[in-house]
């Protein structure tokens, strides 16, 4: 029996079939101009009607979100928190809950409602959580000042840290890496952090978006590519 990954991000699926860490299958499917209507929930029942898995691990990176403190325990406002952040619609997406005890944070975010039934309709061990908590748990913070950012196909998140405590996070949609400059930038000026004085770490998909590292290169002092996506060995679908 096989375990099945899946992760979501804006307008894409992703998905991982690995037995014993081994990767047996995986691709990639992003909507595009031509796309049918229902293009990833076409890609997606397609995927699970393999009926193969003996557990499904669910990953959204999906940008309706809103990060409190650990312990936060009032649910009944999660939706109204995300709202402050992107349109929610209740009766279309289901609100989550992701726990991050390192850092003493909690998420709450929301995955469509229709893709949530089908996973969970399956009646197979599954485990759903949040893409920035799954990163979070990744890094590990020194005691200096620190940009952490993760890249996708069309979009980005990020963790500001400030010796070892989280300062920010976002993740963004964007549709040109000078937006993901442009963004990251604003960040630095707002939360007092300098440009030489910072080290960023960058991680995900640095190969599709070179430009956007060669262009932060002329900005900052300090930059290390921590991981590259490269086929069956994808970041954000295998946590370290």
């Amino acid at each position: 029996m096989e375990q099945l990954k899946l992760l979501f991000t804006k307008d894409g699926l992703q998905y991982q079939i690995s037995r014993n860490r081994n990767v047996s299958g995986e691709d990639s499917f992003f909507v595009s101009e031509d796309s049918p209507e229902n293009f990833l929930q076409t890609k997606l029942d397609a995927v699970l009607e393999q009926k193969n898995f003996k557990e499904i691990s669910v990953i959204s990176a999906l940008n309706h979100f809103t990060l409190m403190p650990e312990g936060f325990s009032d649910h009944d406002l999660g939706y109204d928190l995300i709202a402050f952040n992107a349109p929610v619609d209740r009766e279309k997406e289901e609100l989550m809950l992701s726990v991050n005890k390192k850092f003493g944070l909690q998420f709450y975010y929301t995955l469509p409602k229709v893709t949530y039934r089908k996973i969970k309709d399956l009646a197979l061990p599954t485990n759903f959580n949040f893409s920035g908590e799954q990163f979070l748990n990744t890094i590990s913070g020194k005691n200096q000042k620190e940009i952490h950012i993760n890249l996708y196909h069309q979009q980005c998140e990020f963790f500001a840290l400030d010796h070892k405590k989280v300062i920010l996070y976002n993740n963004l949609d964007v549709n040109s890496e000078v937006d993901f400059l442009y963004f990251i930038m604003f960040t630095l000026s707002k939360i007092g952090f300098g440009s030489n004085d910072t080290q960023f770490y960058v991680y995900g998909e640095t190969t599709e978006n070179e430009t956007f590292i060669s262009e932060l290169k002329k900005f900052v002092k300090n930059l290390k590519i921590v991981y590259d996506n490269i086929p069956k060995k994808n970041f954000i679908l295998n946590a370290r």
